[in-house]
């Protein structure tokens, strides 16, 4: 199935499925108590997406200095990303997604699952990187390469 296919579904099919729950929980506990709820959970989102935010950025910090490239945190700051927006959008289904992803073992879990289903990891070995849990490595480290050669400029 083609990639826009798949994202008009996506587009299609979500809101309706947010309609249904809002309506379907409303009409259990009522519309003051679903519109708090919409409120409470993207304010808990948004305090919760910080704090993650700012503990991958340590992570990305902490990487690099040991001269280590931080993929898999770069990964995590993307869904984390994703994350504070599906918190944000008002609904249950999108604030089920935007938390699970919240949950660093999920969020790990996820990413490395979407690697090894992906050509990212067949690219990087490709150019002498490999992969493990903790993130991409460089095999070796080349430093102050010289190559020596001569060159004639020739007009034209």
């Amino acid at each position: 199935m083609n990639i826009f296919r798949s994202l008009f579904l996506l587009f299609l099919i979500i809101p309706i499925l947010e309609i249904y729950l809002l309506i379907k929980v409303g009409g259990i506990i009522g519309a003051i108590p679903t519109v708090f709820a919409i409120v409470a959970t993207a304010a808990l989102g948004a305090f919760l997406i910080r704090f993650q935010g700012i503990s991958t950025l340590n992570r990305v910090q902490s990487n690099l200095q040991k001269g280590e490239i931080p993929a898999i945190e770069m990964f995590e700051g993307l869904i984390l990303l994703i994350c504070g927006a599906l918190l944000l959008t008002p609904g249950f289904f999108t604030d089920t997604i935007g938390f699970v992803a919240l949950i660093p073992t999920a969020r790990r879990a996820f990413i490395v699952w979407a690697l090894k289903h992906s050509n990212i990891i067949q690219t990087m070995k490709q150019s002498q990187n490999t992969y493990d849990s903790t993130g991409f490595h460089h095999q070796e480290r080349r430093e102050n390469i010289v190559i020596e050669g001569e060159y004639k400029k020739e007009d034209k």
